[in-house]
């Protein structure tokens, strides 16, 4: 392991230093690499489980193992020689079970260079050797990066949760059943492709429990993998990525592990190959011990769901994986991706939240304005507090159709759709700018065009106590709601509430948003000092909450009608 980072620290040098946090540094020697003389994939797999095992246990104070691994980008290969630079910290402490974070890096000890290799979020379950639970201690972040990361693993974990029916729902999607005759006709068998090969688990492949470390059982996974797709393609391929996978049991020294692979499907410039995992011992029944994907033995269902796969891996990496500022303004929605932008969504916004370099711009009769500049990016937090509860706050906001009755910015709201209980498509209409930031009348019409937005609102409670209320904001497309004329459609990049708990009765609310173009003429002359717009719109808004705070009427959820409501 690398030498901890205060140990490097000039004497009398402060240097924080997560207490979960592990780090493992290893030179790559020809036994660790394949013919092309670069890391093995599965080499970098145990690596990068035995660094997070060890992170999850440092912060659990017992044995831990491995529940499920997300998705693994990998951006570049690794050859011998080059140094392996792996670290892993826990992110974020549920009941039972703790997200890992691991972070691979490559070093280069003659050019100096360094570089990324991947990313990946583990998670941990805690195991007793006497039985029962153990029940896991909260998580304080210490620093931004950390509270960003501790923020976000809610989210990650709630994908998690949704992933299963993500592919059933696919499945059911006319689209994704069609399969081509003449295609199928031209392909290759897949049963040319199947390789099956049993690994003997011994001492040296568990861990002090004698459970089978998860990155060695990838590992094997990875090599019946590797030669299932050698015998498509009639070459040595490399691998770019793994997707979400989780671990249905545990194994043992002793087990016989039985690992079977097979091309599922081959697209243009990749392969998808299916990996099982099954342990026994004796003349026992097989154990389903991990599938890197849903496995059948119908040919047809498996080429299905490798198309679902590879739809949801390419939302995956498109929405998420991006930097916020590479995604685009306006995703196309639908069902498939509703997940990933909902997390995006929420996300978004819990990173701009804790950004700490706000720079207070106004204040009046204890409404803040802040503004925050990034890469040429412009954002404003509006800062109040209101004498109404969190909770009761968090569901009057959350209904958007009632925003037009204390935001002057929102003439009409209308619900497009109820995705579910926390996500919801609105058709917002906002009045025209003039020049100097002034409403305009269209019907003056007098040199500005009324706008209209496409947003989905996600809305989160707290997962724990201390986390905020949140109500993201971002602009999506819909095929069923185009531009219309008379209109000019706008975009919001990141908008939304975070509302803090300050006693039974006191909330603090933050109104942020990422200023667009199309947004930036609303608040301009606020933050130009040439007006105090903001101070009464939020006024109103404080005196909505207390009028609404013992409104029986309105339930915890938008209404399903407003304002010409079209269901898609």
């Amino acid at each position: 392991m690398s030498r901890p980072q205060d140990e490097l620290a000039e004497e009398g040098e402060e240097v924080f230093r997560n207490l979960t946090e592990v780090k493992k540094s290893q030179i790559v020697m020809p036994c660790h690499a394949n013919h092309r003389q670069e890391l093995s994939v599965g080499q970098l797999l145990k690596w990068m489980d035995s660094t997070a095992c060890l992170s999850a246990e440092r912060h659990a104070g017992c044995p831990c193992v491995t529940a499920s691994v997300d998705d693994i980008h990998f951006e570049h290969t690794i050859g011998v020689g080059q140094v392996v630079n792996i670290k892993a910290k826990v992110n974020r402490s549920f009941n039972t079970s703790m997200e890992v974070g691991i972070v691979v890096n490559c070093e280069d000890l003659f050019s100096d260079s360094h570089w990324r290799v991947c990313q990946a979020f583990a998670t941990f379950v805690t195991q007793r050797t006497t039985g029962g639970k153990v029940q896991l201690r909260p998580l304080v972040p210490s620093t931004q990066a950390e509270q960003v990361e501790h923020s976000l693993a809610a989210e990650r974990r709630r994908m998690r949760l949704v992933h299963a029916d993500i592919m059933k729902d696919l499945l059911t999607n006319r689209a994704f059943q069609q399969v081509d005759v003449q295609e199928t006709e031209k392909a290759v068998p897949a049963e040319r492709t199947q390789v099956e090969s049993v690994e003997l688990v011994l001492p040296p492949h568990a861990n002090h429990q004698v459970n089978t470390f998860g990155g060695q059982i990838m590992a094997w996974m990875e090599n019946v993998a590797t030669i299932a797709a050698s015998r498509l393609c009639n070459a040595h391929p490399t691998l770019r990525s793994i997707d979400m996978f989780h671990f249905r049991g545990p194994s043992q020294v002793g087990d016989r592990l039985v690992l079977k692979a097979i091309v599922n499907n081959a697209f243009k410039n990749s392969m998808e190959v299916g990996v099982c995992a099954e342990a026994y011992q004796g003349e026992e029944p097989l154990r389903h011990i991990n599938s890197a994907f849903m496995i059948f033995e119908e040919g047809r269902r498996r080429y299905q769901e490798a198309i679902a796969r590879k739809k949801i891996r390419l939302d995956r990496k498109y929405i998420i994986s991006c930097k916020q500022t590479e995604v685009p303004l306006s995703v196309p929605w639908d069902l498939s991706n509703q997940v990933y932008l909902s997390y995006n969504n929420v996300s978004a916004l819990k990173m701009l939240a804790t950004r700490n370099n706000w720079v207070l711009n106004s204040e009046k009769n204890k409404v803040s304005l802040y503004t925050l500049e990034q890469k040429q990016v412009l954002s404003f937090k509006i800062e109040f507090e209101a004498d109404v509860s969190a909770e009761r706050a968090f569901m009057v906001l959350s209904d958007l159709g009632k925003r037009v009755e204390w935001d002057p910015n929102y003439e009409r709201c209308e619900l497009i759709r109820r995705v579910d209980d926390d996500d919801f498509l609105y058709r917002v209409v906002t009045p025209s700018i003039c020049r100097g930031g002034v409403s305009c009348s269209s019907s003056a019409n007098q040199g500005g065009m009324v706008q209209d937005f496409i947003l989905l609102a996600s809305r989160r409670p707290p997962c724990d106590s201390g986390d905020p209320y949140v109500i993201a904001l971002r602009s999506v497309t819909l095929p069923t709601h185009p531009p219309t004329e008379g209109y000019n459609r706008g975009e919001v990049l990141c908008a939304g509430f975070s509302i803090m708990e300050v006693s039974n009765t006191v909330s603090k609310i933050s109104y942020f948003n990422q200023a667009s173009p199309e947004v930036l003429p609303y608040i301009s002359t606020d933050i130009a000092g040439l007006s105090s717009s903001f101070y009464s719109t939020f006024c109103t808004c404080s005196t909505f909450l207390q009028d609404n705070r013992d409104n029986p009427n309105l339930k915890d959820q938008p209404p399903s009608h407003i304002l010409n409501s079209t269901l898609l």
